[in-house]
């Protein structure tokens, strides 16, 4: 009998995948990027969906494709040691280090602020952070019913939201689009395709794939093509429904330039607009959305960590450790949101080449007969590069310069292309694929024992 998953379990799972990629940063990011890019609103959105949708849904197809069980399994192709490693400190990553507490704080900042003003001293965000991972906590202890609660109330209600700002944005125009700035006035596809990497969700993809798997296994789906098949249609679901809300949000960014000037974030850009719009009302729908927005990423961050770390320390049940991280998260939230992101970026730019030559190598391994060498020759360039990329962005958070990193800069900067624009992983990464590659297919498929 063929396997295959109803039309409502498709929109459900694929609701669920949208909600949980769709926090605060993705209203944010494309807000800010249709005020800067202005006329070249179009070729900016462009590169900006390229990375910001396509490579969080190549993540999740190559869970279901990899055939691995999670990410742990396809990461050790590198080899086991490296596959606990980078799994655990991506998942703490995205979880209670950074991503988490991120969603408490950002949801304070937009949704409360405004309400209880920038000096209102560290208790508000103490009560709203407590409050806010209580129903975390509460909604991560029973993941299986994460579709129905994720997936059926949270997702279709910030949709509707988001939906109504959109529609009064495009039929009641704040002001006309102007001219790009200068970022976006040449090479626009090119800075949007960077903007991407900041919502943060090709890493995640490799996170919440695991959550998606697991709901289609779930609901009948066992063979590996089943699986892919099931895993593709509601990622599907997913990409289009961020696609259509970034367009909407970033042409409401290029069209409130002319009444309210540029602003330094995203944030601004849709609290202004809702206010434009509907006036208090305008400014309760905002804290709602990202509110939200915040709480089923937080949900799905969380319940993750706590299944992961639960595998690999199997005495310790899935309870606990969410009730570990969620403390932990709510801690360290309250340290506030500039503190959070400092010290997010430089592990960011160490995992994000890690993260997408995984990705490469995953749907290019059959070309190589699965040889551990190309995916060992390939993480390494990623990982010399990253680290590079990582220190230096850790240098500039600190305000500060490690002096054998300069030379080694300057060296790159004039020597290996796309550095500069922070992808300078890319040429190493493609050529220790392709060299490695070539001499083992050249090889055979005995030569090199296949990775688990």
């Amino acid at each position: 009998m063929q396997e295959k998953m109803s039309l409502s379990n498709y929109i459900a799972v694929g609701s669920m995948l949208f909600a949980l990629f769709f926090g605060a940063g993705n209203l944010i990011f494309p807000a800010q990027l249709g005020q800067q890019a202005g006329e070249n609103l179009w070729p900016a959105i462009l590169g900006f969906l390229v990375t910001g949708v396509g490579l969080p849904f190549l993540g999740v197809i190559a869970i279901g494709y990899s055939g691995s069980n999670h990410l742990q399994e396809l990461a050790s192709r590198v080899h086991p040691l490296y596959g606990v490693l980078f799994t655990s400190i991506l998942y703490l990553t995205i979880g209670p280090f950074f991503a988490a507490p991120r969603t408490g704080t950002v949801a304070y900042e937009i949704g409360i602020t405004p309400y209880v003003g920038t000096d209102a001293g560290g208790m508000p965000l103490f009560l709203f952070t407590l409050a806010f991972f209580a129903v975390t906590l509460w909604l991560s202890l029973n993941p299986a019913k994460i579709v129905d609660r994720v997936g059926k109330i949270l997702a279709p209600g910030i949709v509707i939201l988001l939906a109504i700002l959109i529609a009064m944005a495009v039929f009641r125009p704040m002001g006309d689009i102007q001219p790009a700035t200068e970022p976006y006035a040449e090479g626009a596809f090119t800075k949007g395709f960077t903007e991407g990497y900041n919502t943060m969700d090709a890493i995640a993809a490799l996170v919440f794939a695991i959550i998606v798997v697991n709901a289609v296994k779930a609901m009948g789906m066992k063979s590996k093509k089943a699986i892919t098949s099931a895993t593709f249609r509601a990622g599907l679901i997913a990409i289009l429904l961020l696609a259509v809300l970034y367009i909407g949000i970033a042409f409401i960014g290029a069209t409130s330039v002319q009444l309210f000037g540029m602003f330094e974030t995203g944030g601004p850009v849709l609290s202004s607009a809702a206010t434009h719009f509907f006036g208090s009302f305008g400014t309760l729908l905002m804290s709602v959305v990202i509110i939200l927005a915040c709480l089923t990423t937080a949900i799905g961050l969380i319940s993750a960590n706590g299944e992961y770390f639960h595998s690999l320390f199997p005495k310790i049940s899935y309870k606990a450790f969410v009730w570990i991280f969620t403390v932990f998260t709510f801690t360290i939230a309250n340290f506030g949101l500039s503190n959070i992101i400092t010290f997010s970026v430089p592990m960011l730019m160490l995992l994000y080449p890690l993260a997408i030559s995984l990705l490469l190598l995953t749907f290019t391994s059959k070309l190589f007969h699965h040889s551990r060498i190309v995916y060992v020759a390939a993480t390494t360039m990623a990982l010399i590069i990253g680290i590079i990329d990582g220190l230096k962005a850790l240098a500039g958070s600190l305000d500060t310069e490690f002096g054998w990193l300069v030379p080694v800069d300057e060296f790159l900067t004039a020597n290996l292309p796309l550095y500069s624009e922070g992808l300078g992983w890319v040429l190493p990464v493609i050529a220790a694929l392709v060299i490695t590659g070539t001499i083992a297919r050249l090889a055979g498929p005995d030569t090199e024992e296949r990775p688990n």
